[in-house]
């Protein structure tokens, strides 16, 4: 890297992840398998055809064996396996009556073809959990309605745990930019050399600096950053050198001004329902969470009642 690329680097981006919850049941495992069973009964009902022997199912044995266990105010956790053992049961013994109607000749539709291979995997988690007496299992479906919600582990206090899409986003200028949307765990360090190729291509130039939290800051990130003449706020990995004085006030400046993508972030989930997400569907969850931050960071002019309407459909038109 050149000198002269070095200094032609200009501007301040700062990026943060969060997690947007989306508005679901909180994940129970006897209460998946419940709705997962009950699913599996009505599939049954109507592959059932008049006049032939239907296969038994057990519904009314199992909806009170499950009841047993939710009016339980503390089920001890000998209690809990229990009732999870005989619900895989009740549930295994209806997804082999499927098989066998399907293998006679019988269809499903399309919808309802992929609800029984949810129901499936939902059965193949919870058993491998049963068997292995474990409460983890890599991809694990947390609702049954949206089996593409994931587990997003924030560590945060109040909420170590989150049901929802993960994002990033960067600040430049004063305008957001949503950098990187899924439903999955990822490490938003791994998406950083991302957002910097992006500005890049926008401006033509890379950022003097990035303003970004601890997480970023592994070797990868910093050996990228150094190449490119780009400062990535933050400490130094390791141990701090006897010799090695930090620049304390560009490190104060650096979180001032960093703090900046948190109050983002707060605007959003306060104000434009990034924190609870009610759409059904990936695509709509998605551009639900692209308009909350589109229209969260919208600078409007100090103007009240029918002019701020009047404001938003000249920017929608």
């Amino acid at each position: 890297m050149t000198m002269t690329a070095i200094m032609g680097n200009s501007g301040t981006m700062i990026v943060d992840a969060t997690c947007a919850p989306s508005q679901i049941k909180y994940p129970q495992d006897a209460n998946l398998l419940n709705q997962a069973r009950k699913s599996t009964e009505q599939l049954i009902d109507r592959l059932h055809t008049p006049g032939e022997n239907k296969p038994r199912t057990y519904r009314k044995r199992a909806y009170k064996d499950y009841l047993a266990l939710v009016r339980c105010r503390k089920p001890a956790a000998k209690k809990i396996r229990k009732a999870i053992g005989k619900q895989l049961s009740y549930l295994r013994r209806n997804l082999e009556s499927i098989e066998k109607q399907l293998q006679q000749g019988k269809s499903l539709t399309s919808a309802e073809q992929n609800r029984l291979t949810v129901i499936q995997k939902v059965y193949e988690q919870q058993k491998y959990m049963y068997d292995n007496h474990t409460h983890s299992v890599p991809d694990r479906i947390v609702s049954f309605s949206q089996p593409w919600i994931r587990p997003i582990v924030r560590g945060k206090s109040g909420k170590p745990v989150e049901f929802g899409a993960k994002l990033d986003i960067s600040v430049v200028d004063g305008f957001t930019r949503l950098e990187y949307l899924s439903f999955d765990a990822y490490n938003e360090a791994g998406t950083l050399r991302q957002t910097i190729e992006k500005y890049r291509e926008r401006t033509g130039h890379y950022p003097a600096r990035v303003l970004a939290d601890k997480i970023y800051r592994n070797r990868d990130n910093l050996n990228f950053c150094k190449e490119h003449g780009i400062r990535l706020s933050g400490p130094a990995l390791g141990r701090p050198k006897k010799d090695d004085q930090p620049d304390r006030k560009q490190n104060y400046i650096d979180e001032c001004e960093r703090v900046e993508v948190e109050r983002r972030f707060s605007l959003a989930k306060r104000k434009c329902n990034l924190g609870m997400i009610t759409a059904k569907l990936t695509d709509t969850a998605f551009h639900c969470i692209a308009m909350s931050i589109h229209l969260s960071f919208f600078r409007f002019p100090p103007v009240k009642g029918q002019q701020i309407l009047n404001r938003c459909l000249q920017l929608l038109s």
